[in-house]
């Protein structure tokens, strides 16, 4: 008989009146010695729609084995994810950050109905990663979470690639500085097998901050998808699932307050995707954890950018892995006392013990906390009368910290790509894209598409683009994304018009519209509220649920 506990399994497994229960069990294969022991959920959100997700189903057989090593049984289910990727830059996007809810939202539900003791949430894409975190912390039963892995980066016309370069040449090629063979040969190259996205975009991102968080095993952000270190990562994390049971750690034993600021510093010393802010926000509101976006500025302060990660800086998630991970980025923080060392992990033990035996910053990639690259972090945080309740901008790549500018509107995203392709977009132009919001998309698109073509056709240097939306992980440059309050809620950004000014301030972390209040007021009472894109469905069922950006997007229900 195990010695295991079985909170959750034993009451659904035991007596006569259960008899159903395990009747049902013993047709998937569970023995008679299967049904005294601890059953847990290895949840993926494995598919064959994207590179990210397309390795998962061969992880989740590995992380079943280390479960039944460790003494209890796994029994496998999975979720949905969406392709990034695939969904950019037309209607489909505007489901992907609805699928994160639904991630955490159908593991809640599996492991609440089948009653298991322990979970092992395995994600590769951008959603299913803090989407997984979130069913998690909203659980908390015993959980350990694992990363599919980077995917390497191509190569072709002399140079290394990502999806990054692929969305840039359809800018290239549309200003006529690429030809069409060139782009073609980009496209060919440039996602050679399976894995996420290779630079410090959102899902690389949210992996360092799964293992800065403390819910991934130390040294599991970094290896690439089709690595053997990945299978054993696997089988390791199911164990620890297993460990975690045994020990009665919990989630939010672990989801501090000061592992929620720790994954922020790496956020900001990686220079990673804006994105982490809205996950990580609305991770911490699964764990009750108190986080906001002031918290991410004033740490961004006083937090320096160590790693050269694309696209702010030169190198690709696989290059971290090959000079010591992120192992490497969390020992030097620490030693510039940074962290907090002490923040437990899903392993039991803490942070700083987890990096001790770390390599020293190579200089190259990673560089001495007291030599970066920048002075502060990766993110700023801006607020104004524009963005009153904040917006989000990553520095490095702008070449303008501060920018005045003129307006010009669109009131989708489609409108603004039209514009920036057919060069229509002039050297000066404040490019305001609004309705994108999480309630006003409905969904808060990225639009990767955009801020690549912008980048593409040359004038990306002497343009900035505001929206209520989203960034890809993958943008760069002078674009402020998470404008809080959305124009769909009437924000500012709702009666900005075609030539008004707009400042953008960085170092003094300002997004002002620069318009009298007379004025403003005066276009307060001419504006309505659009009619909602979607009167049914999942996106309208979000849109009425959703809260803004600046609280993570995250869905509350109401009160009854």
């Amino acid at each position: 008989m195990s010695t295991l506990p079985r909170p959750r399994s034993g009451p659904l497994t035991t007596g006569p009146a259960r008899a159903p229960q395990r009747a049902m069990l013993r047709a998937v294969g569970l023995s008679e010695e299967d049904l005294g022991l601890p059953q847990v959920a290895v949840a993926s959100s494995w598919n064959e729609v994207t590179p990210c997700n397309l390795h998962l189903n061969s992880l989740a057989v590995a992380a079943k084995e280390g479960v039944r090593q460790a003494g209890a049984v796994p029994l496998e289910f999975g979720t949905i994810a969406v392709s990034d990727g695939i969904a950019m830059g037309h209607e489909g996007m505007k489901a992907s950050l609805v699928s994160r809810e639904v991630i955490a939202d159908s593991v809640e539900l599996m492991v609440h109905a089948e009653r298991f003791d322990a979970l092992v949430a395995i994600a590769g894409c951008d959603k299913s990663l803090p989407g997984m975190l979130m069913a998690c912390a909203r659980l908390n039963v015993p959980a350990a979470f694992l990363y599919g892995g980077t995917i390497l980066p191509g190569r072709a016309l002399g140079r290394t690639l990502t999806i990054q370069d692929v969305f840039e040449a359809v800018g290239a090629q549309a200003a006529g500085e690429m030809s069409d063979a060139d782009l073609l040969a980009i496209e060919r190259a440039a996602c050679p097998g399976a894995g996420s996205c290779a630079g410090m975009y959102t899902a690389n991102t949210m992996a360092a901050c799964a293992e800065t968080l403390g819910m991934a095993l130390p040294g599991s952000a970094s290896p690439p998808a089709v690595t053997a270190e990945r299978a054993a990562l696997a089988r390791a994390t199911g164990e620890a699932a297993v460990a975690a049971l045994a020990a009665g750690r919990r989630p939010r034993d672990i989801l501090t307050r000061a592992a929620f600021l720790n994954a922020a510093t790496v956020v900001m010393a990686t220079a990673g995707s804006t994105n982490a802010v809205l996950h990580l926000l609305a991770i911490a509101a699964e764990a009750g954890v108190e986080l906001t976006l002031d918290d991410f500025d004033a740490i961004s302060r006083r937090t320096p950018h160590i790693a050269s990660m694309r696209p702010a800086g030169r190198f690709v998630m696989s290059e971290l892995d090959q000079v010591g991970g992120l192992p490497v980025v969390l020992r030097e923080l620490l030693g510039a006392g940074l962290l907090d060392g002490d923040a437990m992990t899903v392993n039991g033990r803490t942070l700083a013990e987890n990096v001790a035996g770390a390599p020293e910053p190579d200089g190259t990639v990673v560089r001495p906390a007291s030599d970066p690259f920048g002075r502060e972090g990766g993110l700023a945080v801006l607020r104004g009368s524009l963005a009153p309740n904040g917006a989000v901008v990553k520095v490095p790549g702008i070449e303008t910290l501060r920018f005045e500018g003129t307006a010009r509107v669109f009131d989708r995203e489609e409108d603004c790509f039209a514009a920036i392709t057919q060069g229509k977009v002039a050297a000066g132009d404040v490019l305001v894209i609004r309705y994108e919001g999480p309630k006003g998309g409905p969904g808060m698109r990225e639009m990767l598409a955009v801020t690549a073509a912008l980048k593409g056709s040359g004038i990306s240097k002497d343009v900035v683009l505001v929206t209520d939306g989203r960034f890809s992980g993958a943008t760069f440059g002078a674009c402020i994304a998470h404008v809080a309050p959305e124009a769909f809620d009437g924000g500012p950004v709702a009666l900005a018009a075609d030539g008004d000014k707009i400042l953008v301030d960085v170092p003094g972390r300002r997004l002002e519209l620069l318009v009298d209040e007379a004025e403003l007021e005066r276009r307060r009472a001419g504006w309505k509220r659009p009619a909602p894109r979607y009167a049914s469905g999942a996106l309208a069922k979000y849109a009425a649920l959703v809260t803004g950006a600046d609280r993570g997007a995250v869905c509350q229900p109401h009160q009854l």
